[in-house]
């Protein structure tokens, strides 16, 4: 089967912990408490509540960025109050004294001036804290934000920070509804001069900061949060999916100033990029069966028979929408295969989304009609009705990854690569490979290793891995957990990406770490 590539970001899964995926209820009840625990709340409240330096222990040519001040101004978003500020960071760390950037933070104040600060990321890269922050607000319990001012920053290169710019969004739009095939030497090099002559746009458009916009960067940008926002000795961290490698990384690098860190949806920090595609596609073609099964059990599902004739059904689709995409209620866009397949993978992120894949596949399948998919594919791409699009993660998206993955293997690796992954998981085929063709022509090559972190001394950190995870499978929560010195692993058996907010029993769980500082016993399963 044929098969595209419908924008530069390529294989790489948008690792992004959606807001619509989470159904965040508060709990019933405290469990009693297992295994070991790390300071309490309260402990760390009092320990924090003496004179702080700002510029303890860091580097002396980074004071004025340790120790800058910052006005908060109320913001309101969505009928609700929030307060918003920018802080300044250093574009490249190697040159402070030069050019600088401001990042984007928005805190929502439910703890007082007294609370501590609960620094959220939602993955991507290139989702945006602070619009996290107003659907997080909905997601902790009142006993969690009595405790926490929730605080969302939008980190380098994304949305309202200083940000990646490439193209226009009527451009975008045209990109994401592409099929590109990649079966011949010239369809690769073809391949090759788009990327070239997309990354030329962001280079002009956005300037010098696409250089440093990698998650190393990210994460000192994170400390110096620490130090202005919070303004205690440790950071306490709330990351989801791609925001759980940005805090391995910041455990690694600023082991000393961990505070309480919560990862949810776990990356696996030694993988290298094809190892990352080939997970995905295992953990998408899991997460594709489990719902073919969860269809199959019920009374309106779109596919009579087995299981295996429906995954067939919907692999015969996307073949199908290559040559001779479906139309849809909008005259002006038809259902091409990259979008069948983004609207299909949007789905696998959380069950709540399940029903609707299945009106949108009967439609698609039995009617010839793309219109369902077609709407969960601009979920997924965060499309308004209008054309535009909320943010910038597309652009942002693969800016950071190539900046993060070096390059390894060649042109015949990552071919025989996708062929093994379209034997291996025939229903999505090789749609998750090649990411390697767009960074080998990326302006900015990676020079970071991929190795295992352990974080040796840092305090508990809790591990949240789901079972049938389509974008971070539950083997990478496992590997992380082994990794780290201190890591404490909670299993979630379910499907859909990321789990708090899903399970009353994760919340409970983690809720009782955040307050309390207790970790999970080994093995211990939701």
């Amino acid at each position: 089967m044929s098969r595209s590539r419908a924008i530069i970001s390529a294989a790489l899964v948008s690792v992004l912990a959606l807001a619509a995926c989470t159904g965040g209820q508060p709990p019933k009840e405290r469990p009693t408490e297992a295994g070991g625990s790390s300071r309490s709340g309260a402990e760390s409240a009092a320990e924090d509540s003496g004179t702080f330096d700002p510029l303890g222990g860091t580097d002396p040519v980074l004071a004025s960025f340790y120790g800058q001040s910052v006005a908060w101004s109320p913001c309101e978003v969505d009928g609700m109050e929030f307060e918003c500020t920018d802080v300044v960071v250093p574009m490249n760390y190697d040159d402070p004294d030069g050019e600088t950037i401001t990042l984007a933070v928005r805190r929502h104040n439910t703890a007082g001036d007294k609370g501590r600060m609960l620094l959220l990321n939602p993955g991507g890269p290139g989702g945006s804290g602070t619009e996290m922050v107003t659907w997080a607000s909905y997601l902790f319990d009142e006993s969690v934000t009595e405790l926490y001012n929730l605080v969302g920053f939008d980190p380098r290169g994304v949305q309202t920070s200083s940000a990646v710019e490439c193209i226009s969004d009527a451009e975008l739009d045209a990109q994401l509804a592409m099929d590109i095939p990649l079966e011949t030497d010239e369809d690769f090099e073809s391949y090759a001069d788009f990327i070239r002559e997309h990354a030329a746009k962001c280079q002009e458009n956005t300037g010098p900061l696409l250089e440093f916009v990698d998650s190393e960067s990210a994460v000192r940008d994170m400390d110096i949060l620490r130090a202005v926002i919070s303004r205690a000795d440790t950071l306490d961290y709330f990351g989801f999916s791609y925001g759980t490698y940005l805090g391995t990384l910041y455990a690694d690098m600023f082991t000393e100033n961990v505070g309480t860190f919560v990862l949810d949806g776990a990356m696996d920090p030694s993988l290298s990029m094809s190892e990352i595609a080939m997970g995905q596609a295992m953990g998408f073609d899991r997460a594709i069966r489990s719902y073919m099964e969860n269809c199959l059990a019920g009374s309106s599902c779109w596919h009579r028979g087995s299981a295996e004739d429906g995954l067939e059904k919907i692999s015969q689709l996307f073949e199908v929408t290559f040559s001779t995409p479906l139309r849809t209620d909008d005259p002006d866009r038809s259902l091409t295969q990259s979008l069948a397949t983004s609207g299909v993978t949007t789905a696998m992120y959380s069950v709540f989304y399940w029903p609707q894949l299945t009106t949108a596949l009967d439609q698609a399948i039995n009617l010839g009609d793309g219109t369902g998919l077609l709407a969960l594919a601009d979920t997924g791409n965060s499309r308004n009705p209008d054309g535009t699009f909320d943010g910038n993660l597309q652009e942002a998206f693969t800016a950071i990854n190539c900046l993060d993955y070096p390059i390894e293997g060649t042109l015949e690796d990552w071919r025989a690569d996708g062929a093994r992954m379209a034997e291996l998981y025939p229903v999505f085929g090789d749609s998750l490979a090649y990411s390697e063709v767009g960074c080998s022509n990326w302006p900015y090559e990676s020079a970071r290793e991929r190795l295992p972190i352990a974080a040796e001394g840092s305090p508990p950190i809790l591990i949240i891995g789901t079972t049938g995870d389509p974008a971070t499978p539950y083997e990478w929560a496992v590997s992380l957990s082994d990794q780290l010195e201190n890591g404490h692993l909670l299993t979630y058996d379910g499907d859909g990406h990321t789990a708090y907010g899903n399970s009353l029993c994760v919340i409970d769980v983690v809720d009782d770490f955040l307050l309390h500082g207790t970790v999970p016993a080994p093995g211990e399963t939701c």
